[in-house]
């Protein structure tokens, strides 16, 4: 019996073992199924969270201990870098923000650190402060030490009119998708060598490699959106598919904070390469007469020699000092001719205005065959080679008038461009010794009135007559010797110049340039800025003011010149850097100037003059 009944219970716990053991088989099929259809959600273990990943392409989940804060902390102080560096890196804030919650959220269960966090400190301020003291020279003129706002107008008193030149012609960026693909590239570098360390991502490892690889391909070929091929949309997703799954695992910080801070300096120092590169260009324009404008001399210069023109000169009109004498020392046809027409057309008797146009050996053919062209009602015009002039003077190139520019360290940081005569203004006793007082013109004028009451001035004895500007003392220039002139005295302008040359030559004018020019000579000074400084301390006690409606300066640097003073003035000084004939000229003045300019010769359409 007790053998019976011991054999009917062995039974019974064997049937018990199995099925429990097909229970535990169940159980091991039914736990994984239920995560897999999300039901692990109502699972909680005590002391331990689970996340999941949704915003990335790759989802993960991992276990992070609560009681663990110091892997917490960094992810923290991570996210917080990332976060100072996201407008410059990623542009996509949604692809940013959802890489900073799984470097914030996510870690490996018993992983260690893998690298020493880096202060958020250190990165908030990558750049210089706000605050900049700028150094600027006007060539070898005058100095300043300016401090300016660097989250304004930066540039405006280093590099003068420039900025607002810039702002008024911005164009679109031609190369925005570029420029993110190498931030995308810069990222995906900063992550790779820290997941290419996880033996666990091989396969994550390979995918950023080869995305590493095909932008590096691209942006070797490809400097503009226009030059990228049409499927880059996708690389674009692939690759920010593959930064957001780098984000979701610990990384060295160390590394990524290298990678990031390298992105940072060559941000900067591209940025300021290319402002460098902009001013230069700028000031290239500036200075390189445009070339439908050197067509125009060469097909003027073709023109006079193929036609034999002969110009009838009345040489009795060029040298009665009876009559109106204007001098223009020019290269520029255009320029010259618009001063010419502007001052003819307000003329009261046209008839007693004489016109001297000094210019180059290059231009002298294609200025005399454009005024043969084009005359000027009753005016007479003799152009002249003051190459060619018998002077007794070692130095007979032609020199237009010097202008410098002149930053104020006031608060509205403004900028000045002032013109001074250059060394050929100096010959004018001596090319024209009949006559006795002139008006010079700068060829960046233009006339809106009658200019024969200049002739009637009785200046006191003084050599020139000329427009004075009282927001630049003479005391302000540097490396000039205190004490042999006043210091409060003020700067003068040239454009439109009365010129006494009987009182030039008793006084000796020109002689005592020659005198200061020699002595401030021997420098490292350029040639210009003597000149400039010789010109002031010969006219500080020669000149004559004229009232400021006789002249208005600024309209080619100045955006905010109201048209009513405009309209008041008797000239426009185009001085500055944006010349109404050059395309950078300021747009809202260019009819002043264009509406006296000739369009009916033949020769500004052949070679597409449109100023």
């Amino acid at each position: 019996m007790k053998g019976g009944g011991g054999g009917g219970g062995g039974k019974r716990r064997w049937k018990v073992l199995v099925i429990g053991v097909m229970v535990l088989v169940i159980l091991s099929m039914l736990v994984p199924l239920a995560f897999l259809l999300g039901l692990h959600n109502s699972f909680h273990s005590p002391g331990l969270v689970v996340t999941l990943q949704p915003s990335t392409p790759y989802e993960s989940f991992s276990r992070i201990n609560a009681t663990k804060h110091s892997q917490r902390d960094v992810s923290d102080r991570v996210d917080q870098v990332l976060q100072k560096l996201n407008p410059v890196l990623l542009p996509k804030k949604r692809d940013i923000n959802g890489g900073s919650r799984d470097m914030n959220k996510t870690s490996i269960s018993g992983s260690k650190k893998k690298g020493v966090p880096v202060s958020p400190a250190v990165v908030a301020n990558p750049s210089p402060a706000n605050k900049t003291k700028i150094e600027v020279s006007y060539k070898g003129v005058h100095r300043a030490v300016v401090s300016v706002d660097e989250s304004q107008r930066t540039c405006q008193v280093k590099y003068g009119s420039y900025c607002l030149w810039r702002e008024e012609n911005k164009e679109p960026m031609k190369d925005a998708k570029v420029k993110h693909m190498k931030d995308l590239l810069f990222v995906a570098r900063a992550y790779y060598p820290s997941i290419a360390k996880m033996p666990s991502q091989s396969k994550l490892t390979r995918d950023m490699k080869q995305n590493i690889q095909e932008f590096e391909r691209i942006l070797s070929e490809s400097s503009a959106d226009g030059d990228l091929p049409p499927q880059v949309d996708k690389k674009f997703e692939k690759m920010e598919g593959v930064i957001s799954k780098a984000k979701s695992f610990p990384v060295d910080c160390n590394n990524v904070d290298k990678k990031l801070r390298q992105i940072l300096d060559l941000t900067e120092d591209e940025a300021s390469f290319h402002m460098k590169q902009s001013v230069f260009l700028y000031q290239l324009a500036v200075q390189t007469m445009p070339k439908s404008l050197h067509c125009l001399s060469m097909r003027l210069t073709v023109e006079h020699f193929k036609s034999a023109s002969v110009d009838i000169e009345d040489s009795e009109k060029f040298s009665d000092p009876s009559l109106l004498h204007f001098v223009i020392i020019s290269d520029n046809i255009l320029a010259s001719s618009v001063v010419i027409n502007s001052t003819v057309v307000h003329a009261r008797e046209s008839k007693n205005f004489v016109f001297h146009v000094l210019t180059d050996e290059q231009n002298y053919f294609a200025m005399k065959q454009w005024f043969i062209r084009n005359p000027c009602k009753q005016a007479a015009i003799q152009v002249l080679n003051i190459e060619k002039m018998e002077v007794d003077h070692s130095d007979m190139k032609l020199s237009l008038p010097t202008e410098f520019r002149v930053s104020f360290p006031s608060g509205d940081n403004r900028t000045d461009y002032l013109s001074i005569f250059s060394r050929s203004h100096y010959l004018l006793p001596k090319i024209f010794r009949k006559l006795r007082k002139v008006v010079v013109l700068d060829h960046d004028v233009v006339v809106q009135r009658d200019l024969s009451p200049l002739w009637d001035l009785d200046m006191d004895g003084k050599v020139n007559g000329a427009v004075k500007s009282c927001s630049v003392r003479l005391g302000q220039i540097k490396s000039l010797k205190r004490g042999s002139f006043d210091a409060n005295a003020c700067l003068w302008m040239s454009g439109l110049n009365v010129i006494n040359l009987a009182r030039w030559r008793e006084l000796g004018v020109s002689e005592t340039y020659q005198k200061f020019y020699k002595q401030m000579s021997g420098g490292d000074e350029p040639r210009e800025a003597i000149a400039v400084k010789a010109s002031l301390l010969t006219f500080q006690d020669k000149v004559y003011a004229l009232d400021d409606k006789w002249a208005l300066s600024g309209l080619g640097y100045d955006y905010y010149i109201k048209p009513q003073t405009i309209k008041n003035a008797a000239t426009l000084h185009y001085n500055g850097n944006m010349k109404p004939w050059l395309e950078m000229g300021i747009p809202q003045y260019k009819s002043y100037w264009r509406k006296h300019l000739n369009r009916e010769d033949g020769f500004l359409s052949d070679c597409n003059v449109n100023p």
